[in-house]
C-alpha cells in the first residue's frame, strides 16, 4: 500500500477546492438569484483560506511524494494571490449585476482559478507545476470570454485561448528535454544532478530551460511573448482585466522564481542572460508603446508588460537580495492595480462603462477625491517618491548593481523615466484639460470606491512603516535559497 501523505502542507489548496465545489453546488440547486449569495461565500472561502495559508509550516516541507512545497516564501505569495482573488470578486458584483453577466460561476472560475495559482506556487516537480498552471489556464480562458454576448469578450478569450495553448505547449517540449537530459521532473532531484560537472554540462539541458522559460514568459507576458496582452485586457469584461492585472501575474512570477532558483541555480550563468534580456525588452516596450494608448485598459496592459520587467531584474540579479526585491516588487504591484481598476470601474457614463483615457478630462473637478486617488496610483506606478511605487524600484535595481548588472540597472531607470510621461499625461487630464462630460458620481457602488479608498491610502502611507514588508519578504526570499 502507497503511504497516505501529509495533507496539512496541503490544506489550504485542499479546503478551497471543497469549497469551490460546494458553491457549485449552492448555485446549480439554487438556480436563480444565487449570484450574489455565492460571490460572498466565496470571499468568506478566500479568508479562511488566506488565515489556514499563514498557520501554515514556515519550515520547508515537502509532501505528496515530492511534488508539493511550502514555506515562507509560498506562503508570501499566497497571501498575495489571495487578497487579489478575493478584492476581485467583490469589485466585480455590481459591474456583473449592471452588465447582466451576473452569474454564480464567476466567482467559482476564480476559485479554482486561485486553486491553480497556490498550486503553482507550491509546485516541486515539473508534472505539479504544470497542473496547477493548466487549473489556472482554464479559469482564466473562460472569465476573458465571460461576457458571451458581445464580440470583443469572445475575441479577447479566444485570442488568449491559442496563445495560452502554444505557451503551455513550449513549457511541456521544453520539461520533456529537461527530464530527458537530467532524468528527473523532481526540483529537488534536479537541483542534485545540475550541482554536479556533468550536469553542467548538458546542452539539451539548456535548451529544454530556455523553452520552460519560453512558457513562463508567456505567463507573465513579458516581450517577446506579450502579443495577447493588450487585446486580451481590453477585450475582457474591466473586473476580469483587474484581476488579471494582479493575481495570475504574481502566480506566474512567484513560478517564475521557484524554477529558476531551486532547480536551476547552479544554471544560472546560463539562464541569467534570457532574463535580463526579456526584462529589458519589456521594460523598453512597456515604456514606449504604451505613449500612443488610448484605451485606458490597453495602457494598463503595457504598464503591467513594463511592471514586469522591472520585477524580472531582481530575477536577473540571482540573488536572495533580488528575489526580496521581487516580493516586495509585486506586494505594491497588487495594491497600485487593485487601486487603478477600482477607479477604471468608476468609469461611467449615463450607466454605460467608458474607456477612452480622454473620459478622464477633468475629473478633478467633478470628482476630486476619485482624481486624487488616481493621481496617486499613477505617480506610484511610475516610481515617483515617496510613493509605495519607489521602494520596490528602488531595491530591484540595487540588487543588480550589486549583481554586477550596472547596465541594466541604468535601462531600468531610462525606461521608467519614459514611462512617467504616459502615467502624467493622465494626471495632466485630470486636473489641467478642459472638462469632458461629468462621469456618474455613483459609479462602481460603495465596495468599489471602498477599496479605491483603503488602497490610496497604502500607497501614500508605505513610505512611513515598510518595515513589516520588507522584513517578511526578506525572510521569504531566504527560504527559497535554503531550499
Amino acid at each position: 500500500m502507497m503511504p497516505v501523505p501529509d495533507l496539512i502542507p496541503a490544506l489550504p489548496e485542499l479546503f478551497l477546492a471543497v469549497a469551490a465545489m460546494v458553491l457549485m453546488m449552492v448555485g446549480v440547486f439554487r438556480a436563480d438569484r444565487t449570484s450574489a449569495v455565492v460571490s460572498w461565500l466565496a470571499v468568506l472561502a478566500l479568508i479562511v483560506d488566506l488565515v489556514l495559508i499563514n498557520r501554515g509550516p514556515l519550515a520547508r516541507t515537502v509532501t505528496f511524494n515530492g511534488m508539493f512545497v511550502t514555506e515562507q516564501f509560498a506562503i508570501f505569495m499566497k497571501s498575495l494571490i489571495v487578497v487579489g482573488s478575493a478584492v476581485s470578486i467583490v469589485m466585480a458584483r455590481q459591474y456583473n449585476e449592471r452588465n447582466r453577466v451576473d452569474r454564480f460561476e464567476f466567482p467559482i472560475l476564480i476559485l479554482f482559478a486561485t486553486i491553480g495559482m497556490q498550486a503553482m506556487v507550491s509546485a516541486n516537480d515539473l508534472i505539479s507545476l504544470y497542473i496547477g498552471l493548466e487549473l489556472q489556464s482554464l479559469s482564466l480562458y473562460v472569465l476573458a470570454a465571460f461576457k458571451r454576448d458581445t464580440v470583443r469578450s469572445t475575441e479577447a478569450g479566444l485570442k488568449y485561448f491559442v496563445l495560452g495553448a502554444l505557451s503551455s505547449g513550449m513549457l511541456l517540449f521544453g520539461a520533456s528535454l529537461i527530464y530527458g537530459f537530467a532524468g528527473s521532473t523532481n526540483f529537488d532531484q534536479l537541483a542534485k544532478v545540475l550541482s554536479s560537472e556533468a550536469g553542467l554540462g548538458s546542452i539539451g539541458l539548456i535548451i529544454g530551460v530556455v523553452f520552460l522559460s519560453v512558457g513562463l514568459a508567456f505567463k507573465c507576458s513579458a516581450v517577446p511573448f506579450h502579443m495577447w496582452t493588450p487585446d486580451v485586457y481590453e477585450g475582457a469584461p474591466t473586473p476580469v482585466t483587474g484581476f488579471f492585472a494582479v493575481a495570475p501575474k504574481i502566480a506566474a512570477l512567484s513560478l517564475f522564481l521557484r524554477v529558476m532558483i531551486e532547480p536551476f541555480g547552479h544554471l544560472v550563468h546560463q539562464w541569467q542572460q534570457i532574463i535580463w534580456a526579456i526584462s529589458l525588452a519589456s521594460m523598453v516596450l512597456g515604456a514606449y508603446a504604451a505613449i500612443s494608448q488610448s484605451n485606458i485598459k490597453r495602457l494598463m496592459a503595457y504598464s503591467s508588460i513594463g511592471h514586469v520587467g522591472y520585477a524580472l531584474i531582481g530575477l536577473a540579479a540571482g540573488s536572495a537580495e533580488g528575489v526580496r526585491g521581487v516580493m516586495v516588487y509585486l506586494a505594491v504591484y497588487l495594491v497600485m492595480n487593485l487601486g487603478a481598476f477600482s477607479v477604471i470601474l468608476c468609469m461611467e457614463r449615463r450607466g454605460e462603462s467608458v474607456e477612452e483615457i480622454s473620459d478622464l478630462a477633468g475629473l478633478s473637478k467633478s470628482q476630486p477625491m476619485t482624481a486624487a486617488a488616481l493621481a496617486i496610483f499613477m505617480f506610484s506606478m511610475a516610481g515617483v517618491p515617496p510613493l509605495a511605487g519607489f521602494v520596490p524600484k528602488f531595491i530591484v535595481f540595487m540588487a543588480a548593481v550589486h549583481a554586477g548588472l550596472i547596465w541594466l540597472a541604468v535601462l531600468g531607470i531610462l525606461a521608467s523615466v519614459v514611462g512617467c510621461y504616459y502615467y502624467i499625461r493622465v494626471v495632466k487630464l485630470m486636473y489641467f484639460d478642459t472638462p469632458a462630460e461629468a462621469l456618474d458620481p455613483t459609479a462602481g457602488g460603495n465596495a468599489v470606491r471602498f477599496v479605491t479608498a483603503v488602497t490610496a491610502v497604502i500607497i501614500l502611507l508605505f513610505i512611513l512603516i515598510p518595515g513589516p514588508l520588507l522584513a517578511t519578504a526578506e525572510a521569504a526570499a531566504a527560504s527559497l535559497f535554503q531550499g
